[in-house]
Protein backbone atom coordinates (compact mmCIF):
# COMPACT_ATOMS: atom_id res chain seq x y z
CA UNK A 1 0.00 0.00 0.00
CA UNK A 2 1.29 3.53 -0.83
CA UNK A 3 2.29 5.55 2.26
CA UNK A 4 -0.12 8.77 2.83
CA UNK A 5 1.89 11.66 1.18
CA UNK A 6 -1.33 14.31 1.91
CA UNK A 7 -3.54 15.38 5.39
CA UNK A 8 -6.61 17.25 5.69
CA UNK A 9 -6.85 19.03 8.75
CA UNK A 10 -9.39 20.13 10.45
CA UNK A 11 -8.38 22.38 13.16
CA UNK A 12 -5.37 20.06 14.33
CA UNK A 13 -7.30 16.59 13.62
CA UNK A 14 -6.56 14.73 10.44
CA UNK A 15 -10.05 14.78 8.96
CA UNK A 16 -8.93 12.28 5.96
CA UNK A 17 -5.56 12.30 3.88
CA UNK A 18 -4.36 11.01 0.35
CA UNK A 19 -2.02 8.21 -0.68
CA UNK A 20 0.59 7.73 -3.38
CA UNK A 21 3.58 7.41 -4.75
CA UNK A 22 6.76 9.73 -5.92
CA UNK A 23 9.74 9.02 -7.93
CA UNK A 24 12.55 11.75 -7.88
CA UNK A 25 15.15 10.78 -10.69
CA UNK A 26 18.24 11.48 -12.36
CA UNK A 27 18.57 11.39 -16.09
CA UNK A 28 21.10 8.76 -15.74
CA UNK A 29 17.75 6.77 -13.64
CA UNK A 30 19.35 7.09 -10.27
CA UNK A 31 17.04 7.59 -7.67
CA UNK A 32 17.00 10.26 -5.43
CA UNK A 33 13.89 9.79 -3.56
CA UNK A 34 11.38 7.11 -3.95
CA UNK A 35 7.88 6.88 -2.48
CA UNK A 36 5.69 4.36 -2.44
CA UNK A 37 5.16 2.10 -5.72
CA UNK A 38 7.20 3.64 -8.38
CA UNK A 39 7.02 0.96 -10.49
CA UNK A 40 3.79 0.35 -11.44
CA UNK A 41 2.49 1.86 -14.92
CA UNK A 42 0.14 4.80 -14.52
CA UNK A 43 -1.08 6.91 -17.19
CA UNK A 44 0.29 10.51 -17.01
CA UNK A 45 -2.02 11.93 -19.73
CA UNK A 46 -1.43 15.72 -19.64
CA UNK A 47 1.37 15.63 -17.80
CA UNK A 48 4.06 14.56 -20.84
CA UNK A 49 2.88 17.01 -22.82
CA UNK A 50 6.13 19.05 -23.02
CA UNK A 51 7.42 15.83 -24.10
CA UNK A 52 5.26 15.30 -26.28
CA UNK A 53 5.99 18.88 -28.30
CA UNK A 54 9.80 18.07 -28.72
CA UNK A 55 9.15 16.46 -32.66
CA UNK A 56 7.16 20.39 -33.08
CA UNK A 57 10.88 21.66 -32.54
CA UNK A 58 13.29 18.86 -33.25
CA UNK A 59 11.44 18.51 -36.42
CA UNK A 60 11.34 22.09 -37.83
CA UNK A 61 7.88 22.56 -37.83
CA UNK A 62 8.25 25.38 -35.33
CA UNK A 63 11.02 27.34 -37.20
CA UNK A 64 9.12 26.59 -40.84
CA UNK A 65 5.60 28.03 -39.20
CA UNK A 66 7.39 31.07 -36.98
CA UNK A 67 6.25 30.21 -34.08
CA UNK A 68 7.11 32.19 -31.02
CA UNK A 69 7.23 31.41 -27.33
CA UNK A 70 3.45 31.99 -26.40
CA UNK A 71 2.69 29.04 -29.24
CA UNK A 72 5.02 26.93 -28.33
CA UNK A 73 4.10 27.42 -24.31
CA UNK A 74 0.81 26.57 -25.59
CA UNK A 75 1.76 23.27 -27.72
CA UNK A 76 2.77 22.22 -23.68
CA UNK A 77 -0.46 23.41 -22.13
CA UNK A 78 -3.58 22.50 -20.32
CA UNK A 79 -5.00 26.09 -20.56
CA UNK A 80 -8.14 27.66 -19.01
CA UNK A 81 -9.62 28.91 -22.59
CA UNK A 82 -8.84 32.09 -21.49
CA UNK A 83 -9.35 34.67 -24.55
CA UNK A 84 -5.28 34.58 -24.68
CA UNK A 85 -5.71 31.13 -25.28
CA UNK A 86 -7.38 30.30 -28.00
CA UNK A 87 -6.17 33.19 -29.82
CA UNK A 88 -2.77 32.21 -29.61
CA UNK A 89 -3.95 28.33 -30.43
CA UNK A 90 -5.74 30.44 -34.14
CA UNK A 91 -2.81 31.92 -34.54
CA UNK A 92 -0.44 29.07 -34.76
CA UNK A 93 -3.46 27.36 -36.68
CA UNK A 94 -3.25 29.55 -39.30
CA UNK A 95 0.32 30.20 -40.00
CA UNK A 96 -0.31 26.84 -41.11
CA UNK A 97 -3.11 27.68 -43.65
CA UNK A 98 -5.62 25.94 -41.42
CA UNK A 99 -7.99 26.94 -38.99
CA UNK A 100 -9.61 25.17 -35.78
CA UNK A 101 -11.71 22.92 -37.60
CA UNK A 102 -8.47 20.36 -38.42
CA UNK A 103 -8.22 19.71 -34.51
CA UNK A 104 -9.51 16.80 -33.51
CA UNK A 105 -9.20 17.12 -29.56
CA UNK A 106 -13.14 17.73 -29.09
CA UNK A 107 -14.70 20.85 -27.34
CA UNK A 108 -15.37 21.28 -23.71
CA UNK A 109 -16.08 24.73 -21.72
CA UNK A 110 -13.64 26.71 -20.73
CA UNK A 111 -11.86 25.97 -17.59
CA UNK A 112 -11.60 29.57 -16.90
CA UNK A 113 -14.80 30.39 -14.92
CA UNK A 114 -15.37 34.17 -16.23
CA UNK A 115 -14.36 33.04 -19.47
CA UNK A 116 -17.16 29.98 -19.26
CA UNK A 117 -19.34 33.15 -18.02
CA UNK A 118 -18.52 35.46 -20.85
CA UNK A 119 -18.83 32.47 -23.60
CA UNK A 120 -22.49 31.73 -22.29
CA UNK A 121 -23.68 35.51 -22.59
CA UNK A 122 -22.51 35.61 -25.50
CA UNK A 123 -24.87 33.10 -26.56
CA UNK A 124 -22.30 30.69 -28.54
CA UNK A 125 -20.99 27.45 -27.36
CA UNK A 126 -17.61 26.22 -27.20
CA UNK A 127 -15.21 25.28 -29.83
CA UNK A 128 -12.02 23.24 -30.43
CA UNK A 129 -9.98 26.25 -29.22
CA UNK A 130 -11.83 26.25 -26.30
CA UNK A 131 -10.48 22.64 -25.13
CA UNK A 132 -7.46 22.42 -22.77
CA UNK A 133 -5.31 20.63 -25.33
CA UNK A 134 -6.10 22.84 -28.45
CA UNK A 135 -2.34 24.09 -28.18
CA UNK A 136 -1.03 20.67 -28.19
CA UNK A 137 -2.79 19.96 -31.07
CA UNK A 138 -2.34 22.68 -32.89
CA UNK A 139 1.78 21.76 -32.13
CA UNK A 140 0.47 18.29 -33.72
CA UNK A 141 -0.84 19.76 -37.08
CA UNK A 142 2.33 21.76 -37.25
CA UNK A 143 3.99 18.79 -37.66
CA UNK A 144 1.78 16.72 -39.67
CA UNK A 145 1.80 20.35 -42.14
CA UNK A 146 5.11 19.74 -41.73
CA UNK A 147 5.59 16.07 -43.02
CA UNK A 148 2.64 16.70 -46.06
CA UNK A 149 4.43 19.99 -47.31
CA UNK A 150 7.67 17.64 -47.23
CA UNK A 151 6.21 14.69 -49.07
CA UNK A 152 4.55 17.21 -51.58
CA UNK A 153 0.85 16.51 -49.86
CA UNK A 154 -2.24 18.39 -49.34
CA UNK A 155 -1.84 19.14 -45.16
CA UNK A 156 -5.61 19.21 -44.80
CA UNK A 157 -5.72 15.90 -46.01
CA UNK A 158 -2.83 14.56 -44.42
CA UNK A 159 -3.44 15.55 -40.96
CA UNK A 160 -6.88 14.10 -41.11
CA UNK A 161 -7.02 11.73 -38.54
CA UNK A 162 -3.46 12.40 -36.72
CA UNK A 163 -4.98 11.21 -33.31
CA UNK A 164 -4.89 7.49 -33.94
CA UNK A 165 -2.11 5.78 -33.05
CA UNK A 166 -1.02 4.62 -36.66
CA UNK A 167 -0.73 7.80 -38.50
CA UNK A 168 2.74 8.97 -38.90
CA UNK A 169 2.05 12.66 -36.82
CA UNK A 170 0.87 10.38 -33.78
CA UNK A 171 4.23 8.08 -34.28
CA UNK A 172 6.48 10.26 -34.07
CA UNK A 173 4.97 11.70 -30.93
CA UNK A 174 4.75 8.32 -29.07
CA UNK A 175 8.44 7.67 -30.70
CA UNK A 176 9.35 10.81 -28.31
CA UNK A 177 7.66 10.05 -25.26
CA UNK A 178 9.38 6.20 -25.65
CA UNK A 179 12.71 8.01 -26.30
CA UNK A 180 12.32 10.48 -23.44
CA UNK A 181 11.29 8.01 -20.60
CA UNK A 182 13.37 4.74 -21.62
CA UNK A 183 9.79 2.67 -21.42
CA UNK A 184 9.05 0.35 -24.14
CA UNK A 185 5.16 1.67 -25.29
CA UNK A 186 5.16 -1.64 -27.29
CA UNK A 187 4.24 -3.24 -24.31
CA UNK A 188 2.89 -0.79 -22.16
CA UNK A 189 -0.41 -0.61 -21.07
CA UNK A 190 -2.65 2.04 -23.30
CA UNK A 191 -6.48 3.86 -23.50
CA UNK A 192 -7.45 6.79 -25.04
CA UNK A 193 -6.76 10.06 -23.50
CA UNK A 194 -9.52 12.47 -22.83
CA UNK A 195 -8.66 14.57 -25.77
CA UNK A 196 -8.49 11.81 -27.95
CA UNK A 197 -4.68 10.24 -28.91
CA UNK A 198 -3.57 6.78 -27.00
CA UNK A 199 -2.29 7.46 -23.46
CA UNK A 200 0.29 4.34 -22.41
CA UNK A 201 1.08 3.47 -18.84
CA UNK A 202 4.64 4.42 -18.06
CA UNK A 203 6.10 3.47 -14.35
CA UNK A 204 6.46 6.90 -12.31
CA UNK A 205 10.32 5.40 -11.96
CA UNK A 206 10.79 6.34 -15.89
CA UNK A 207 8.27 9.37 -15.89
CA UNK A 208 10.62 11.11 -13.72
CA UNK A 209 13.58 9.92 -15.76
CA UNK A 210 11.89 11.47 -18.63
CA UNK A 211 11.88 14.94 -17.13
CA UNK A 212 15.39 14.67 -16.25
CA UNK A 213 16.17 14.07 -19.34
CA UNK A 214 14.11 17.65 -20.08
CA UNK A 215 15.93 19.73 -17.25
CA UNK A 216 19.25 18.57 -18.51
CA UNK A 217 19.13 17.26 -22.29
CA UNK A 218 21.08 14.37 -20.93
CA UNK A 219 20.28 10.88 -22.56
CA UNK A 220 18.05 12.96 -25.56
CA UNK A 221 19.15 12.82 -28.85
CA UNK A 222 20.51 16.20 -30.03
CA UNK A 223 17.67 17.57 -31.59
CA UNK A 224 15.41 16.72 -28.78
CA UNK A 225 18.08 18.06 -26.08
CA UNK A 226 17.76 21.49 -28.27
CA UNK A 227 14.19 20.93 -28.40
CA UNK A 228 13.71 20.81 -24.75
CA UNK A 229 15.99 23.79 -24.22
CA UNK A 230 13.97 25.89 -26.34
CA UNK A 231 10.33 24.40 -24.66
CA UNK A 232 11.70 25.38 -21.20
CA UNK A 233 12.67 28.55 -22.08
CA UNK A 234 9.27 29.19 -23.73
CA UNK A 235 7.36 27.96 -21.09
CA UNK A 236 8.84 30.25 -18.70
CA UNK A 237 9.06 33.53 -20.73
CA UNK A 238 5.17 33.33 -21.60
CA UNK A 239 3.99 30.64 -18.26
CA UNK A 240 0.50 32.18 -18.41
CA UNK A 241 0.04 30.12 -22.16
CA UNK A 242 0.76 26.89 -19.99
CA UNK A 243 -1.96 27.57 -17.62
CA UNK A 244 -3.79 30.63 -16.64
CA UNK A 245 -4.79 33.43 -14.31
CA UNK A 246 -4.79 30.91 -10.70
CA UNK A 247 -3.40 28.40 -11.78
CA UNK A 248 -0.91 26.41 -9.98
CA UNK A 249 1.36 25.53 -12.77
CA UNK A 250 1.48 29.85 -13.96
CA UNK A 251 2.03 31.00 -10.11
CA UNK A 252 5.22 28.26 -10.24
CA UNK A 253 6.53 29.40 -13.43
CA UNK A 254 5.91 33.23 -13.07
CA UNK A 255 7.91 32.72 -10.14
CA UNK A 256 10.40 30.48 -10.58
CA UNK A 257 11.16 30.91 -14.18
CA UNK A 258 13.75 28.37 -15.82
CA UNK A 259 14.26 26.91 -12.56
CA UNK A 260 11.01 24.87 -12.20
CA UNK A 261 8.88 23.51 -15.33
CA UNK A 262 6.25 21.93 -13.98
CA UNK A 263 2.75 20.13 -15.36
CA UNK A 264 -0.04 18.85 -14.39
CA UNK A 265 -1.66 15.87 -15.67
CA UNK A 266 -5.21 13.89 -15.18
CA UNK A 267 -6.27 11.56 -11.63
CA UNK A 268 -3.60 12.92 -9.31
CA UNK A 269 -0.49 12.97 -11.53
CA UNK A 270 2.22 15.74 -11.64
CA UNK A 271 5.54 15.84 -13.33
CA UNK A 272 8.21 18.50 -12.88
CA UNK A 273 12.29 19.48 -14.20
CA UNK A 274 14.53 21.03 -12.10
CA UNK A 275 17.02 22.18 -14.88
CA UNK A 276 19.04 22.78 -11.33
CA UNK A 277 19.61 20.72 -9.98
CA UNK A 278 19.39 17.68 -13.22
CA UNK A 279 16.33 15.84 -11.69
CA UNK A 280 13.00 14.91 -12.86
CA UNK A 281 9.77 14.53 -10.32
CA UNK A 282 6.56 12.49 -11.25
CA UNK A 283 3.88 12.20 -8.80
CA UNK A 284 0.54 10.15 -8.66
CA UNK A 285 -2.60 9.96 -5.70
CA UNK A 286 -3.89 7.48 -5.62
CA UNK A 287 -7.15 8.67 -5.56
CA UNK A 288 -7.07 11.15 -8.21
CA UNK A 289 -6.80 14.47 -6.24
CA UNK A 290 -5.32 16.58 -8.12
CA UNK A 291 -6.92 19.92 -7.51
CA UNK A 292 -5.46 19.73 -4.15
CA UNK A 293 -3.18 16.70 -3.13
CA UNK A 294 -1.13 16.53 -5.85
CA UNK A 295 -0.36 19.85 -5.49
CA UNK A 296 0.28 19.86 -2.43
CA UNK A 297 3.29 17.18 -3.07
CA UNK A 298 4.43 19.30 -6.13
CA UNK A 299 4.74 22.55 -4.05
CA UNK A 300 6.18 20.11 -1.47
CA UNK A 301 8.92 19.02 -3.52
CA UNK A 302 10.01 22.24 -5.19
CA UNK A 303 10.31 23.49 -1.63
CA UNK A 304 12.67 21.31 -1.01
CA UNK A 305 14.87 21.12 -3.80
CA UNK A 306 14.16 24.51 -5.91
CA UNK A 307 13.76 26.86 -3.12
CA UNK A 308 16.44 29.87 -2.42
CA UNK A 309 15.66 32.38 -0.67
CA UNK A 310 12.74 34.54 1.14
CA UNK A 311 10.49 34.98 -2.04
CA UNK A 312 10.63 31.42 -2.87
CA UNK A 313 9.58 30.97 0.50
CA UNK A 314 6.08 33.12 0.42
CA UNK A 315 5.52 32.33 -2.74
CA UNK A 316 5.25 28.39 -1.41
CA UNK A 317 4.03 28.89 2.15
CA UNK A 318 0.46 28.30 1.01
CA UNK A 319 0.74 26.31 -1.62
CA UNK A 320 2.01 23.58 0.27
CA UNK A 321 0.39 24.06 3.70
CA UNK A 322 -2.84 25.25 1.55
CA UNK A 323 -5.75 27.42 4.35
CA UNK A 324 -9.41 25.90 4.18
CA UNK A 325 -12.07 28.37 4.77
CA UNK A 326 -15.41 28.05 5.70
CA UNK A 327 -18.20 30.21 4.03
CA UNK A 328 -17.73 33.30 6.24
CA UNK A 329 -13.84 33.12 5.23
CA UNK A 330 -12.77 31.63 8.70
CA UNK A 331 -9.74 29.42 8.19
CA UNK A 332 -11.06 26.10 9.54
CA UNK A 333 -7.94 23.75 8.88
CA UNK A 334 -5.43 23.01 5.94
CA UNK A 335 -4.20 21.14 3.77
CA UNK A 336 -0.73 19.81 4.59
CA UNK A 337 2.08 17.32 3.56
CA UNK A 338 2.15 14.27 5.75
CA UNK A 339 5.34 14.01 8.22
CA UNK A 340 6.63 10.73 5.80
CA UNK A 341 6.66 13.17 2.58
CA UNK A 342 8.25 16.06 4.73
CA UNK A 343 11.32 13.96 6.04
CA UNK A 344 11.90 11.76 2.54
CA UNK A 345 12.38 14.48 0.25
Amino acid sequence: MNPVLVQVLRGSTVESFHRGALAIVDADGAVHTALGDIDRPIFPRSAVKALQALPLVASGAADRFGLDDEGLALACASHSGERAHTATAAAVLAKTGLDESALECGTHWPYNEASSRALARSRRGPGPLHNNCSGKHAGFVCVGCLMAQDMGRDPAEFVRGYVRPEHPVMREISAALQSATGCDLAQAPVGTDGCSIPTFGVPLRQLAQGFARLASGQGLSPGHAAAAKRLRQAVARAPFMVAGSGRFDTKVMQHFGERVFCKVGAEGVYCAALPTRGLGVAIKVDDGNTARAAEVVMASVIEALAQRDDADAALLRDLVRVPLRNWNGIEVGRIVPAEGLKALV
